[in-house]
């Protein structure tokens, strides 16, 4: 008997003699054969010399297999795999959007038509680039909705390899300079004047106020005021006050960020009542307008929100929503010898908020 070799379970009955195994680590023949394999033996056999195994005239070099002549085969024909296409590794689609002001439900059905979020408002667009042109609050219900969507997007596009970026708009100059300085005097250029009393004649909603925090204060500021993408110029407003705060988009964005750094009321109120301006490619004289930020700042054309579409083609529709027989706004509006896009589709007066991917069809 061999102790230790396995342990006796109750009810086996009595203990019974095991003989231990003997392994056999030889190296069985067949290992050592070159040619057709003798019959097969057990590990621990010694096989039995191998007689003649090999057709005289066998060379190791020799054929073993039979050829199989071609008339013998039957041709079957095989389709070739589909090949399927890498994915992109480039930049996904670009998107624009324009001024929202606190229209949050008709943002998120606009960015679902679109394909860039799913129904519960989570971004689902992968690799997409997404521009909104500013102008987030005031007029309508939910401003600061819309700013926390627009950050979680930016969260959630990220992750996904995509991006979800936003500019400055006058609105957001407008809602800082209330919730820093109040009731603060200011210099308007005709008389006194107050961000407080400015942002309640614009639109401004006290349960925007009431919900405003420091993170939604950081985040305005650090907002670029322009940017170029895929020969597009984006800005918020139609104006050619930029060329004021540098000679690059770097300068630019650089310098309107300083100024609403140093919390000076008076800086802030010149800074938001030049990007108020509109109208600037309108007229005559607008292309060159165009051309010069242009020149300026690289591009091929000006993308731009601020001035809702039916200001811009001389038509005003309806504050409170009712029809008044105005344009029907269906789209972006090109205009300045085809050099500007205008982006605001008029939400606040009975138009449509509208997204749009760039460039444009034709």
């Amino acid at each position: 008997m061999v102790e230790g070799s396995m342990t006796q379970g109750a009810g086996q009955g009595p203990e019974v003699e095991r003989t231990a195994t003997l392994r056999d680590f030889r190296v069985p023949a067949y290992v050592h054969e070159t040619g057709p394999y003798a019959q097969s033996t057990h590990p621990g056999d010694v096989a039995p010399p191998c007689e003649e195994a090999y057709p005289e005239g066998y060379t190791p070099t020799q054929r073993d297999l039979p050829v199989i002549n071609r008339g013998d085969t039957v041709q079957v024909t095989v389709d070739p795999a589909p090949v399927t296409a890498p994915p992109a590794t480039g930049p996904g689609p670009l998107y624009v959007v324009g001024d929202v002001h606190g229209y949050l439900d008709e943002l998120l059905a606009a960015l679902q038509e679109q394909g860039l979020v799913d129904a519960a408002g989570q971004w689902c667009a992968g690799t997409a680039r997404l521009w909104f042109l500013g102008d987030f609050t005031d007029r309508g219900p939910d401003g600061i909705g819309v700013i926390d969507l627009v950050m979680r997007l930016s969260a959630e596009a990220a992750a996904a390899g995509g991006y979800c970026k936003a500019l400055l708009g006058n609105h957001e100059l407008l809602l800082l300079g209330a919730k820093r300085f109040n009731d603060t005097p200011v210099n308007s250029g005709a008389g006194t004047a107050t961000f407080q009393a400015a942002w309640l004649l614009n639109g401004g909603q006290k349960t925007d106020m009431d919900r405003l925090q420091d993170h939604h204060l950081q985040w305005m500021a650090r907002l670029d005021a322009v940017e170029a993408v895929d020969g597009h110029l984006l800005l918020h407003s139609d104006t050619t006050a930029y060329l004021d705060y540098g000679r690059s988009i770097e300068e630019v964005n650089d310098t309107v960020r300083e100024t609403i750094a140093r919390n000076d009321a008076d800086e802030v109120w010149d800074l938001f009542r030049k990007f108020t301006k509109r109208f600037s490619f309108r007229d005559e004289g607008g292309a060159d307008a165009v051309r010069s930020l242009l020149d300026t700042y690289g591009g091929t054309r000006v993308v731009h929100g601020h001035s809702p579409i039916p200001y811009l083609l001389g038509e005003v529709g309806s504050e409170d929503g009712e029809d008044n027989g105005g344009p029907v706004v269906t789209g972006p509006h090109v205009y300045a010898d085809g050099l500007a896009i205008a982006m605001d589709g008029g939400v606040t007066m009975a138009g449509k908020l509208l997204v749009q991917q760039l460039p444009l069809n034709g």
